[in-house]
C-alpha cells in the first residue's frame, strides 16, 4: 500500500472515530472517506495513539455493521441492478459494513415530490433531478454532508453539478451527472470549426444550401440562451412554506434588448425551425444528449457537436448560453448517527470516478466526476465532449415559478414579429407585467381554474377563464373548439395543479397527458373535482343556437 493511501487511510477513521463519539447526530457524518480519485479506501485501519495489533491485523471498523436501507434509483431497466453491483464493491472496499439494500425503480423527476409527500416513509437514499433541490432543502429531507466530506466533493466535481447540490452556500447532495443541457449538433461538411462559432455565419450557409436551423426559440428552457449571453437572469425565491416570495429578474433591460436583436436574427432567417429534435432538411439542431442516437443517424460521417455559437449586435459578440442539469443522490436525515456516517460513506463512495464511470459505460450517463470526465471514453463520446464545452456558458436550472416557462416562451414568437426596437421593448415590458403579477394575486386567483391549451386563437400562452358554479363544479365561457385541437385545465395560472385526459390530476408521480377536442363544435368545458382525488369529472356540454 503507498504510503498517501495510508494517510488517507488513518485520516479516516480519525474523522470516523470522532465523529460517533463527540459529534451531535445530524453532524456524524463527519469523515474523509476518499483520496483525491474518490476510490474510497476501507474504514478500518490503525488509530494513532492507540495500541495497534500486529502490522497485519486491521483493527476493528468503527463502523462495522449490518445496515438494512431503501434506496431509490432510475427507473430504466438495469440502473438498480449496477447499484446492486456497486454497493458489492463498497462493501468489498468497507471490510464489516454489510448493507441489505431494497433498491426501487423511480424517475429522478418524481422522486423530490414523493419523497416530501412523506419523508418518514421515504428511502434513506434517493436519486433526483437538482430542480428539485430546495424544497428537500425546506423539507428537511436531506442530510448535508460533514464539512470534510463536502470539500472532497467539491474538488471531485464540475463546479456546475456542485452549485447544483448547494442552497445558500451550504452542500447538501452528492452529484451523480452533468449531462442534462443543450448544445449544438451540425453537418460538418457544410459548416467548419470557425463558421461554426458564428450564429451569423451559421445561419448564411443554411440559407444558401436551404437547410433548416432548429432552435426551440419558443421554448422558454432554450429561450433563455440568448439572455444568458447577455448577463440576464431570472432566480426565483421561496419561503419556508415553499410558495415563490421573490425573483430577481432583469430579462427587461437593456441586455435583454441586445438578448431579443439577437434571437431576430435567427427567427427572421427562412432557416429557421422552432421544432426541437427533428433532424430531418437540418444542417443544424439545438439539443441534447438524448437525440445523440438521431443526430448520428441524420448526420452519418458529418456528425459535429460543440458548444452553441456567439452572436454580434452593435459590434459587440455575446457567446450563447444555456440551462444546465443535473442529477444528484440525496441522504435522508438519520436517527442513529451510525447509519447516518454509513450512509454518507455509501452516497460518496456511490458517485465517485469508478462509478460514474460504469453508469457512463452502460447507460451514456455524462459523469460529474473531474476524473471520470476526464477518461478516453468520455472524452470521445462528441456529446459530452459538446456538453462539457457549453457548460462554460451554462446556468443550473434552479427552482422556478410555474408559470415563468409560459410567460418566457413567448419571447421568441414576438422577436419574429417584432418589427422595430420598440415592438421587441413591448414584449420585455408585457414580461414583466406578467412575472410582477404573479406576487400580486389574490387568494381568488391563485384558486380560480382556466383552461389552456392550442385552442381559440391562443397558444399554450392564455388562460381563458372558467367560473365557480357551486362546491367542486367550474365551467368555462361557450369555447369553439376544433376538432384534433388540444388543451389542459389548470389552477392559478400555473401547473402544480392541472387536469388532463381522462381526468387525470398532476400528482408525484402523473403528469396529464392533453385532452384532445374529438369532435368540432362550441362547447362550455365543466369541470367537477373535490380537491383531493385523483381523477376528476371533464365534461365538453354542447352549446346550441
Amino acid at each position: 500500500m503507498k504510503m498517501s493511501k495510508i494517510i488517507a487511510l488513518i485520516l479516516v477513521v480519525v474523522m470516523m472515530f470522532t465523529c460517533l463519539v463527540a459529534c451531535k447526530p445530524n453532524n456524524s457524518n463527519d469523515k474523509d472517506n476518499e483520496n483525491n480519485n474518490n476510490n474510497n479506501p476501507p474504514a478500518g485501519g490503525d488509530t494513532p495513539g492507540e495500541d495497534t495489533p500486529g502490522e497485519d491485523t486491521p483493527a476493528p471498523n468503527p463502523l462495522a455493521g449490518t445496515y438494512d436501507i431503501t434506496l431509490w434509483a432510475s427507473e430504466i431497466d438495469g440502473v438498480a441492478a449496477l447499484f446492486q453491483s456497486q454497493i458489492d464493491a463498497f462493501e468489498a472496499a468497507n471490510p464489516g459494513i454489510v448493507i441489505n439494500a431494497t433498491i426501487e425503480g423511480v424517475s429522478e423527476a418524481d422522486a423530490g415530490s414523493q419523497v416530501l409527500a412523506d419523508i418518514a416513509t421515504a428511502p434513506d437514499m434517493y436519486c433526483f433531478a437538482q430542480d428539485q433541490l430546495a424544497r428537500l432543502v425546506q423539507g428537511g429531507a436531506l442530510a448535508a454532508p460533514s464539512e470534510a466530506v463536502a470539500n472532497v466533493i467539491k474538488s471531485s466535481n464540475d463546479a456546475g453539478s456542485v452549485a447544483a447540490g448547494t442552497v445558500a452556500g451550504q452542500l447538501y447532495a452528492y452529484p451523480m451527472t452533468s449531462d442534462n443541457g443543450y448544445y449544438m449538433y451540425y453537418n460538418t461538411e457544410l459548416i467548419d470549426a470557425t463558421a461554426a462559432e458564428s450564429l451569423e455565419a451559421i445561419i448564411a450557409i443554411c440559407e444558401e444550401n436551404n437547410l433548416k436551423f432548429r432552435f426551440a426559440l419558443e421554448n422558454a428552457w432554450y429561450t433563455a440562451s440568448f439572455f444568458f449571453a447577455t448577463g440576464c437572469h431570472s432566480n426565483w425565491t421561496m419561503d419556508a412554506d415553499g410558495n415563490y416570495n421573490a425573483v430577481d429578474d432583469n430579462f427587461n433591460s437593456a441586455a435583454g434588448l441586445v438578448a431579443m436583436k439577437g434571437m431576430q436574427k435567427l427567427a427572421k432567417s427562412s432557416c429557421y425551425d422552432s421544432n426541437a429534435d427533428i433532424f430531418t432538411d437540418a444542417a443544424v439542431v439545438i439539443t441534447g444528449i438524448w437525440a445523440a442516437d438521431a443526430a448520428a443517424t441524420h448526420f452519418g460521417e458529418n456528425l459535429g457537436a460543440t458548444d452553441l455559437p456567439s452572436f454580434t449586435v452593435d459590434g459587440q459578440s455575446y457567446h450563447l448560453g444555456s440551462y444546465t442539469g443535473n442529477k444528484l443522490i440525496g441522504v435522508k436525515p438519520q436517527a442513529d448517527s451510525k447509519k447516518g456516517a454509513v450512509l454518507s460513506l455509501l452516497a460518496t463512495y456511490l458517485t465517485n470516478a469508478e462509478c460514474q464511470s460504469q453508469r457512463f459505460a452502460q447507460f451514456q450517463w455524462g459523469p460529474s466526476n473531474l476524473v471520470a470526465q476526464a477518461s478516453d471514453a468520455v472524452q470521445a463520446n462528441v456529446s459530452l465532449a459538446a456538453l462539457a464545452l457549453q457548460g462554460a456558458y451554462g446556468q443550473p436550472q434552479g427552482q422556478i415559478h410555474g408559470s415563468w416557462w409560459d410567460i418566457a416562451k413567448v419571447l421568441g414568437a414576438d422577436a419574429k414579429a417584432a418589427t422595430s426596437d420598440a415592438e421587441l421593448q413591448t414584449s420585455l415590458d408585457t414580461y414583466k407585467a406578467a412575472i410582477e403579477a404573479l406576487f400580486s394575486m389574490t387568494d381568488e386567483q391563485k384558486m380560480a381554474w382556466g383552461v389552456i391549451g392550442a385552442i381559440c386563437g391562443t397558444n399554450w400562452d392564455t388562460d381563458l377563464p372558467m367560473t365557480k358554479k357551486a362546491e367542486g363544479v367550474w365551467e368555462s365561457e361557450a369555447l369553439t373548439l376544433n376538432q384534433g385541437e388540444q388543451f389542459k385545465l389548470r389552477r392559478g395560472a400555473a401547473w402544480d395543479v392541472q387536469v388532463g385526459a381522462d381526468g387525470q390530476v398532476k400528482t408525484a408521480t402523473v403528469e396529464p397527458s392533453n385532452i384532445v377536442v374529438e369532435t368540432t363544435g362550441t362547447y362550455i368545458i365543466r369541470l367537477e373535482w373535490d380537491g383531493t382525488s385523483e381523477t376528476a369529472t371533464v365534461t365538453f356540454v354542447p352549446v346550441t343556437e
